[in-house]
Parts: structure tokens; sequence; C-alpha cells
């Protein structure tokens, strides 16, 4: 049966391997009736620019290549990874498409988006998004001494951990009111998002659903989304080697 297939929050990096290679062997083994695969933000742990991009992505941009030779790949920046440029994404041969992403999935109305726009009680978090997405704030920090954004990425890694580690679970997730808006204002009945790690078929209602992609700290999540509805699977690293 012919499905569409959603990953996201793979939070991909050097110092860890075993998540690069789940994602390789996903990519090579896991998309077999496929129509379309959407990576929906957070693909890289930290993306500083395409131009002081690490090795090691030189070779998930060519595995998801490959991938988009038979179907489309579609990509939708997170909150880790929003300086993701034409570049890499040329050479990927992925399809960005806008923050917020209606569609008609086997005939439900679907907005798509990361989600971390939906998390409105973190308001020092919103300042920043906020703050990052204006086209002048991009451009200067892509004009910076690459070695001034590398110690920036690590600053910015640092300060996630130590901050999440002191927000309470409501703070983290997304904000019901901000949810019920989206929906109202796109006219969709289904929501696909990630961010907040906790892979979930939520029914908010007999005719509205959320659904959350997992992430893949320890283990691949990967949800299929068919005529019949949604399906979140999870795959196992020790499968993927």
């Amino acid at each position: 049966m012919k499905k569409t297939i959603f990953v996201g929050d793979l939070h991909l990096s050097a110092d860890r391997p075993d998540i690069t290679q789940a994602f390789v062997y996903f990519l090579n083994h896991g998309l077999d009736d496929a129509e379309a695969l959407y990576i929906i933000g957070d693909l890289f742990e930290v993306w500083m620019g395409d131009d002081i991009a690490e090795s090691f992505s030189v070779a998930i941009a060519d595995a998801i290549k490959m991938v988009s030779n038979t179907l489309p790949v579609y990509f939708i920046h997170g909150n880790r990874d929003f300086m993701v440029g034409k570049q890499f994404c040329q050479r990927a041969g992925m399809q960005v498409l806008p923050e917020v992403y209606c569609i008609d999935l086997y005939g439900v109305n679907t907005v798509i988006l990361h989600g971390d726009s939906l998390c409105t009680l973190d308001v020092d978090y919103q300042r920043f998004r906020r703050f990052r997405s204006f086209r002048v704030v991009r451009w200067l920090y892509a004009r910076l001494p690459k070695k001034t954004r590398l110690n920036i990425a690590a600053k910015i890694r640092q300060k996630s951990v130590q901050g999440n580690q002191q927000k309470h679970y409501e703070i983290m997730d997304v904000e019901p009111s901000a949810v019920t808006a989206l929906l109202a204002s796109t006219g969709c009945q289904r929501m696909i998002h990630g961010h907040t790690h906790r892979p979930a078929i939520h029914q908010l209602s007999a005719t509205h659903q959320r659904v959350v992609v997992g992430d893949w700290y320890t283990q691949g999540s990967v949800l299929n989304v068919n005529e019949h509805g949604c399906e979140l699977v999870t795959l196992p690293f020790s499968d993927t080697k």
C-alpha cells in the first residue's frame, strides 16, 4: 500500500555515528512503497552554515540524493538546522518547504511543521526565534568568521542542554491553544510536527488529530501515513547494523 513517510529530530552529528548509520540504513531499506519522504526539522544537531558543514554531512547529502532520484524528498527547517542553505539542499535533492505547509494527504487536509512555534509558553525561546528569523540577522551571521560560528554553535548546544534541564515539561511542550489556532487558521483536520521528542497520536476531537514524530536519540522513529491513517514505527538501532 502506498504511503507517505515523515521523520524528524534526528540530530545527526559527528559524535553520534550510530544515528547516522541508522538513518542511512533507513534511507536504503525503509522506503518501500513510499510516495514521498518528509524531513520535518532538526535533521542535524547543529548547522552553522553550508560552507563549514562537517565532513560526515556530505555522506548524508549523498544518501538523501539517492532517494530523491526515485521519490520526492521534502525538508522543513528546525530550530537546530535553520541555517541549512540552498547548497546543501541542492546536493541532497531536497525540496525546501515553508515553515508551515498544508497538503491534502490521502483526503485529509494536513498541516506540517517542525513544531517549535507551538511552544509558546517558552517565552525566552520564542524571543530568540523571532530574532533569528530576521533575514538581516541570518545575512550577518553567515558572514561571521568560521571559527566564530563554530564557537557560537558549541555555546548554543551547551546552553540548550542546560536550559532544557531547568524547564518544566509544560513549557517545553506545545501549547494547546496554539495548536487549535493553527488548525483553525489553516482549515486542516490533522497536524504533523516534531520538536518535542514525544511521539504520539493525539485524537483532539472526532475530526481533528495531532501527530508527533519521535526523535532518533536511542532508536529510529518513523511516521507512516496512508489512506487508512497514521502509524508510528520504532526502528531499533540493533536492526540497522
